[in-house]
């Protein structure tokens, strides 16, 4: 199947995806958003996703989305909703023009997504929505900005090819990827790896003030919404911290969270493989993969430290 199949008769097309959007989501939406406007010139296409990180600003196009919610008409009404990476109960404010669609169309790859809307496309041994989606498209009609917007999704969800969810197939999309040319090495650098003073700054602090818990082999760390302030960061400058605290020697599960609210936090995990962190963040409402998970919860700091703890305790084996 190809997804343009599925849209060549629609007059006005959306593409969203989940509340703070990471790096697969927002190569994904913004590879299909690049896609469909090339291919369907005559139609109407809108892309909604909050605010992505100033990271993306290499992507094509990244300015036409619409994170501005309270200029959106909410009772309008598309010929097709497109929603990636996630089911439309993580799209926040926009689900209900993705509920209002004639046509209501979800692709994504976590495991934890049951799939919702009309068409269902949800595969879990896929590497990352940008991946299915380079095969729901029309290779030959892919140019370089798509390509550049799917290769960025693609690297952030395997870890720059490092995570196990890195196939055969998914090197061999990227080597199609890469044939446009772009300075992929770049992307790389400017997108996953190079972080500003004040980011570093406060993933020392994170880092600095971890703990680790279960023998040592799981480590946590908190950022408050008082060290936010003070270090001026938002959510999107947090990214990668977890995944530090996940490369300290003998650990093998990383938690790490911050605070969104009074007695609410956000949080985030990965893993070695020995711990499937979708698992526990089903517990409470999220999900994600095997090796990568979040939630969002509501506790105190250590209430949520010994919740996240049963379930993780359960798979390393320890009372």
């Amino acid at each position: 199947m190809k997804i343009i199949e599925e849209v060549r008769n629609a007059g006005s097309i959306a593409v969203g995806g989940h509340i703070r959007p990471d790096g697969d989501c927002v190569g994904s939406v913004m590879g299909l958003y690049l896609y469909l406007k090339k291919e369907l010139p005559e139609a109407e296409i809108d892309v909604y996703l909050e605010k992505p990180s100033e990271i993306f600003d290499c992507i094509s196009h990244i300015e036409d989305i619409k994170s501005e919610f309270n200029n959106v008409d909410l009772n309008k009404i598309y010929d097709v909703f497109i929603v990636l990476d996630c089911a439309d109960d993580r799209m926040g404010e926009v689900r209900p023009l993705f509920q209002n669609a004639r046509k209501k169309i979800n692709i994504d790859h976590h495991i934890s997504n049951p799939g919702c809307g009309d068409l269902r496309i949800v595969e879990p041994e896929r590497s990352s929505t940008a991946e299915l989606l380079y095969d729901l498209m029309d290779a030959a009609a892919v140019d370089a900005e798509t390509a550049k917007a799917l290769y960025i999704g693609i690297i952030h969800d395997t870890g720059v090819l490092r995570y196990s969810n890195t196939s055969p197939h998914t090197l061999q999309i990227m080597a199609e990827l890469i044939k446009f040319g772009f300075d992929f090495s770049d992307l790389i650098e400017k997108t996953f790896y190079e972080k500003t003073y004040v980011q570093t700054q406060i993933m020392g602090r994170a880092i600095l003030e971890s703990v680790r818990f279960m023998h040592d082999r799981c480590i946590v760390s908190m950022v408050s919404r008082r060290m936010m302030e003070f270090y001026q960061v938002t959510s999107n400058d947090l990214d990668g911290i977890v995944n530090q605290l996940l490369s300290v020697k003998g650990v093998d599960c990383a938690i790490f969270m911050y605070e969104t609210g009074t007695l609410e936090y956000k949080i985030s995990m990965r893993s070695n493989g020995k711990v499937d962190v979708a698992s526990v963040a089903m517990r409470f409402g999220g999900g994600g993969h095997v090796r990568a998970a979040g939630c969002t919860m509501n506790g105190t700091y250590h209430d949520n430290i010994n919740n996240l703890a049963i379930g993780i305790a359960e798979q390393l084996d320890i009372e």
